[in-house]
């Protein structure tokens, strides 16, 4: 497969999923800002998120919103950046969503970021456990859990 993400998504490519439905897949970030940084895809192959169809738009965001409150809780986070590019500074041409947790001073400012790698695939695995297990408590503050409708 060309894009990397769609083989994420078919499983030949290897990677950390914290949440895997009908509807998207959700995985560490390879470089990611901050350890817990998460990406979310639709399953299927689109490029922008103008490409997503009306449809398509509450079952995905609704997920991206679960990933998000998995990340502030599994990261014990106090807030969260989320956002998608869309074509520029778009580093594969396949919709996804940046979660990143955040906390006061934690050094980011503006759009210059520095990217960084996880140690090892050991650690990679365990911020990805902590996510994944933080998807089925509900949130207090939403009420989310890991059950859709």
């Amino acid at each position: 497969m060309s894009c990397v993400f769609c083989a994420i998504v078919a499983g030949t490519e290897p990677s950390h999923r914290v949440l895997d439905d009908e509807v998207a897949v959700a995985f560490l970030d390879r470089r990611p800002l901050f350890p817990g940084h998460v990406l979310v895809v639709p399953r299927r192959h689109l490029e922008t998120v103008t490409d997503l169809p009306p449809a398509d738009v509450g079952p995905f965001f609704s997920r991206v919103q679960r990933v998000t409150a998995a990340v502030e809780h599994g990261m014990d986070a106090a807030g969260s950046f989320v956002a998608a590019n869309n074509r520029v500074s778009q580093s594969v041409p396949h919709l996804h969503v940046h979660v990143v947790p955040r906390n006061r001073r934690d050094g980011l400012r503006g759009f210059f970021w520095p990217r960084t790698f996880y140690p090892d695939e050991a650690r990679a695995a365990e911020v990805a456990s902590l996510v994944r297990s933080a998807l089925d408590r509900p949130d207090p503050g939403t009420g989310l859990s890991g059950a859709f409708p």
